[in-house]
């Protein structure tokens, strides 16, 4: 994959305005009951869409942040506030229900951009006044395998859980990457080879699981002050492109242009025999990491195959670009996502 990082230009990929939305079918819920992924909500997504009004949210800078905050009937707010509540607590003790009265629901707010309109809850510690962020969106089984994935194969586990039709999320932090480009970048106390080494990783472990539409607002950069210098670590905040689009290069984030400054900085700092090592370096930790999660991850992949979460013409097209990209006929075959995505892990076992 190194020869991709020398293009002078990237190119302006197509991705689908509106994505299909496909729903949790019988065996991915019994997959998730199996892993504990799946528990019974007191307050549902389609509860949260019965807002009688909203208002925008605006950045410290009174920027339009695409959110609104939701306003709900009065005599409806004490169920949902609670109901929130209770749901923060499942999602920060594994899934025991136990509301913490020290807390309360400060924002609902409501996403119109995008394909999956999520609601952010914040909700605020009375005793300290710190404040957490949890999501609640309509479940879609592509994201929901997006998230298993991210959750075996990436180096940070994440947390949901599921409901039905409703998908429950933990708050990811960090800062957004369009904003790390723009403004951090150029920090002279950050190692810019560092930060050129984490595309790099971030870059392939997107290729070999098929996570696409990696723009630069679509991932967050976690920065760790070490003893020495900073530590970066790039992770990815939506997961609705898992394994949908059709082209090769949608699951390569070095190839959309909002990303160009991070990919000009990979061919400023390192050489090819560097992004070499560092693919390899990430390519062991995928493998410890799939060989840790093994009958997990075959259970997840045996039911993926049999889904369906994206379109027949699509899925022709991203199996004939990989059999070209590997030179491996075997993606000929292929006959749904979850085939490819499983014969993309095989490849890393190559």
């Amino acid at each position: 994959m190194t020869e991709a990082y020398q293009q002078d230009e990237p190119s302006d990929l197509h991705i689908s305005k509106k994505k299909q939305h496909y729903p949790v079918n019988n065996d991915l819920l019994g997959y998730l009951k199996k892993y504990d992924r799946s528990i019974d909500l007191p307050v549902s997504y389609e509860d949260l869409l019965h807002f009688s009004g909203s208002i925008p949210v605006y950045d410290k800078n009174g920027k339009d942040t695409l959110w609104e905050s939701a306003l709900y009937n009065p005599n409806d707010t004490h169920h949902i506030h609670d109901g929130l509540k209770q749901i923060y607590s499942i999602l920060k003790t594994e899934g025991q229900s136990r509301v913490h009265k020290h807390l309360h629901i400060e924002r609902v707010d409501y996403c119109t951009f995008g394909n999956s309109h999520p609601f952010r809850i914040k909700i605020v510690n009375d005793f300290n006044d710190n404040y957490d962020y949890f999501y609640i969106k309509k479940a879609d089984a592509s994201r929901v395998y997006g998230l298993e994935l991210e959750d075996m194969l990436s180096p940070t586990l994440i947390n949901y859980f599921v409901d039905r039709n409703t998908l429950i999320e933990e708050h990811i932090p960090g800062i957004p990457g369009d904003q790390f480009i723009a403004s951090y970048l150029k920090n002279t106390e950050f190692n810019q080879v560092r930060i050129a080494k984490e595309l790099v990783k971030f870059n392939y472990r997107c290729f070999v699981r098929l996570l696409g539409d990696m723009r630069s607002y679509n991932y967050v950069f976690d920065i760790t002050p070490d003893f020495e210098e900073v530590q970066f670590r790039i992770r990815a905040i939506d997961f609705d492109q898992q394994c949908y689009e059709g082209r090769k290069n949608i699951y390569l984030p070095q190839f959309f242009k909002e990303n160009y400054t991070l990919v000009k900085l990979v061919q400023e700092k390192l050489s090819k025999g560097n992004i070499e090592q560092y693919q390899q370096e990430e390519r062991s930790l995928m493998i410890r990491r799939a060989k840790t999660a093994q009958e997990q991850l075959n259970d997840l992949l045996r039911v993926m195959k049999n889904d369906t979460i994206s379109q027949p013409e699509k899925v022709i097209t991203l199996r004939e670009e990989l059999a070209a990209y590997y030179h491996l006929s075997d993606f000929l075959g292929c006959k749904s996502m979850g085939d490819i995505v499983a014969l993309s892990l095989d490849q890393l076992f190559v």
